[in-house]
């Protein structure tokens, strides 16, 4: 009788869960059978939803009940705190998986190479965000003394880490946040936030329900100047053809020309002003430098000239995070991803790297919304099981599912697993229960593996 496939997929955010989800589904799956593991470095699943998502966003976290339900099924085993390639490298995995699926996505901040970016007081969003989500391979503590601070960029992780500062402790005490977050929001001292974007409201990359919910705290006050509510031919075919796009210019059209309103946290939404340098004295930042840009009649914009000095004690840059370069796999170096046909890696002579294949922020670079990555994985693994169908996959040494556990065993390797996850998830609900929360995240890894059991 014929085994069944086996499947190694490395990373157990949306983009690896997509692609197990995908592989369930497929006909392969009835006859003769499809058999994954996961392979996730920390000790909890589910990726960027943990460790990249603002707790205030519920409803994105809801997407994790759908991820459970994938993970739920017993064709799936998960080996968390299992780092590729440290605890488990290619040749390893090549033993022992039919093919081998990469989703490792992307945790790290992408350059912005002016002046002053490397000052004391100047972040990166990745690290901000790792902190306030418990990642437990960052600081405790985080540095919230600036009373005004920029933040670069104009996309959704600009807008989390402008509404986090600006949001007080107590607005965030009834999400997941750790208790030592809660303790560093607390003595936050910030009281203005200034986004600054280099283009203009058509061409800014907020969702429309993510920008509008900014307004719904009572302690943030968002301001828009009207000056910088224009458009050029270029940006009304944008929002004639682009919904979102329309619906963001509206809202802060809208927001350009109504009162400024008394709430103590004032965030301002900056178009047109391109940051070139980060002020410093002593080593320290005390403030950004912007051009004016003007539209060129593309959608696009060219400086003017005229510069602006912003008094500010902190910045962070959200210009898109960056992957990390995966050790045995081709890398292109520019865009941050592994070259790929479809799913299918690419080798520096052209060729098909057998039975290897990426997908998510790992193949196409951190672009697009959670969703966008599963039609990425079905793509992936449509490929995989074509080529499992024309014979062109690999057969491993050792493909019994005990020989993994056995490998991790010989290693000393601590893994937790599905079933320890549900303890973790129980620990963490019992910590918030008290506080009338429905959850308090468990950031120490030491900690996160005895929970499970590990």
């Amino acid at each position: 009788m014929p085994r069944p496939l086996r499947v190694a997929i490395v990373g157990s955010g949306p983009a690896g869960i997509y692609a197990a989800d995908a592989l369930l589904k497929s006909e392969v799956a009835a006859e003769p059978g499809v058999s994954i593991d996961i392979f996730e470095r920390m000790p909890a699943p589910f990726g960027l939803i943990r460790y990249g998502v603002a707790p205030d966003h519920p409803r994105i976290k809801g997407i994790i009940t759908a991820l459970h339900q994938v993970l739920d099924k017993p064709q799936i085993r998960l080996f968390g705190n299992v780092d590729y390639p440290t605890d488990i490298s290619l040749d390893d995995l090549r033993a022992f998986y039919d093919g081998v699926i990469f989703a490792t996505g992307a945790m790290a901040d992408r350059a912005l190479p002016i002046p002053g970016i490397d000052l004391e007081g100047s972040y990166g969003a990745a690290d901000f965000v790792s902190w306030y989500d418990g990642h437990p391979d960052v600081p405790r503590t985080w540095p919230l003394e600036a009373e005004k601070v920029a933040v670069l960029g104009v996309g959704n992780v600009a807008l989390d880490i402008a509404r986090i500062l600006a949001k007080t402790a107590d607005e965030l005490l009834p999400t997941e946040i750790p208790a030592n977050v809660y303790e560093g929001l607390k003595a936050n001292r910030a009281k203005e936030i200034h986004v600054f974007g280099r283009r203009g409201p058509a061409q800014a990359k907020f969702s429309p329900m993510e920008l509008r919910e900014l307004d719904h705290s009572p302690t943030i006050e968002v301001v828009v100047d009207p000056e910088d509510i224009d458009y050029d031919d270029g940006s009304i075919a944008t929002r004639r053809g682009n919904k979102q796009a329309d619906m963001v210019a509206k809202t802060l059209e809208n927001w350009a020309i109504r009162d400024v309103g008394d709430r103590p946290h004032k965030l301002f939404l900056h178009f047109f002003e391109s940051p070139v340098e980060v002020l410093g004295e002593d080593g320290r930042v005390v403030g950004l430098r912007t051009e004016r840009t003007e539209l060129d009649g593309t959608g696009n914009v060219r400086g003017t000239g005229t510069f602006k000095d912003w008094d500010v004690s902190a910045v962070y840059r959200a210009v898109g995070y960056l992957s990390d370069q995966l050790p045995k796999l081709p890398w292109d170096l520019e865009t941050g991803t592994v070259p790929d046909e479809g799913g299918r890696v690419i080798g520096e002579t052209g060729e098909h790297v057998q039975s290897t294949y990426v997908t998510g922020w790992i193949r196409r670079g951190p672009v697009g919304l959670i969703g966008h990555t599963k039609g990425d994985a079905n793509e992936t693994v449509a490929n995989l099981l074509d080529d499992f169908a024309n014979g062109r996959l690999h057969t491993p040494a050792s493909p019994a599912p005990e020989a993994v556990d056995a490998f991790l065993a010989e290693r000393n390797v601590r893994f937790t697993t599905w079933e320890g996850w549900y303890r973790l998830d129980a620990a963490e609900k019992a910590l918030g229960e008290p506080q009338g929360r429905e959850r308090v995240k468990i950031v120490e890894r030491e900690d996160m593996l005895r929970e499970s059991g590990a």
